[in-house]
């Protein structure tokens, strides 16, 4: 694999583009509140997270996944829609792992919808900026 023809900064800006897509999706404005009680968490249980902790470790996860989703689209006929369609597809496997692991945690399905189409979405989105910016 020839790591010269990937676009580094298409995968920072991919990865980069979670945190967008993650602000927004657990906002009070969309599924903030529902996530948090399905998560059994309360403002204050979340207030006391280490927020460097917490946001250092999602950025660097979601640059190896963007990385990871820059090799699979190597290829000089990678386009916007194989980029989207990569993306979704990776975004099934990650909605799937969630899935698997929330119903052995007794979780809800609330809560694996809110995580697993958050999950979906940001592959989505990363894989049309590295599709469309090659």
């Amino acid at each position: 694999m020839n790591l010269e023809t990937i676009n580094w900064l298409a995968v920072l800006v991919a990865a980069i583009s979670s945190f967008a897509v993650g602000g927004i999706w657990y906002s009070p404005l969309l599924f903030g509140k529902a996530w948090m009680k399905a998560s059994q968490l309360t403002e204050e249980q979340i207030k006391q997270g280490n927020k460097g902790k917490i946001f250092g470790f999602t950025f660097i996860f979601s640059l190896l996944m963007s990385a990871n989703l820059a090799m699979f689209l190597n290829d000089a006929k990678t386009d916007l829609a194989w980029g989207v369609t990569a993306g979704v597809l990776a975004g099934i496997w990650t909605f799937c792992a969630i899935a698997i692991h929330s119903l052995f945690e007794l979780k809800s399905w609330a809560f694996i919808l809110i995580n697993g189409v958050y999950s979906l979405l940001s592959l989505a989105l990363m894989g049309a900026i590295l599709g469309a910016w090659r």
